[in-house]
């Protein structure tokens, strides 16, 4: 029997650089690394290693079947209970390399469907949270309070909390060019965040 205080965590690497010097990898690797240390179970997904194509119409969308790298990315998803998705924000928004990695998961029948007597989409993966973890060069504080913090809102309504996850949380991470104390210290916070599945 299962310990009831360990979780299923995907870890889902969102930069598009396989150059393992990007901070994006190194906060994937800490809080993978809490978590595996505390007894969860942790997969990986490394978006920069995947390989599959772009979506260009809604009927690849709804009807062609998804490539290997994807159907192993929803079996990942699926198994999950807690899912941390990490990018660094690139002209305000998620990397094209994660937002097409997203089109392509959230297929119709695995992240959202119809129910009869519902209108509108029904989330399919309920019963799962997540963490987006954000980097970028402007100040966390600056990004918050003067744009509002926008494509992180909109990655969690209209992806995540459409798709039936939820809670979402957020860590978003400024100047991360600045200063290698504080990149330090936000891999232990990252490890400590793995450590507690949150």
């Amino acid at each position: 029997m299962s310990d009831p205080a360990t979780r299923r965590i995907v870890v889902i690497d969102g930069h598009p650089d396989p150059d393992r010097a990007r901070f994006v990898h190194a906060l994937a690797d800490a809080y993978a690394a809490g978590a595996a240390d505390a007894g969860h179970a942790v997969r990986r997904i490394d978006i920069a290693t995947m390989d599959f194509p772009l979506l260009r119409n809604a009927a690849d969308w709804k009807d062609a079947a998804p490539v290997p790298d994807v159907v192993a990315a929803q079996e990942a998803i699926g198994w999950a209970e807690h899912l941390v998705i990490l990018y660094p924000l690139w002209l305000g928004d998620v990397p094209a390399l994660l937002k097409g990695f997203l089109e392509q998961v959230a297929r119709p029948g695995f992240a959202i469907g119809e129910q009869e007597g519902h209108r509108g989409p029904v989330g399919l993966l309920k019963g799962r949270s997540a963490r987006l973890v954000v980097t970028m060069g402007m100040p966390a504080l600056f990004y918050r309070s003067y744009f509002g913090a926008h494509s992180v809102k909109s990655f969690e309504r209209n992806i995540l909390k459409l798709a039936g996850v939820r809670p979402v949380s957020h860590t978003l991470l400024g100047g991360v060019e600045d200063s290698a104390e504080q990149r330090a210290q936000w891999l232990d916070h990252l490890f400590d965040l793995g450590g507690r599945a949150e």
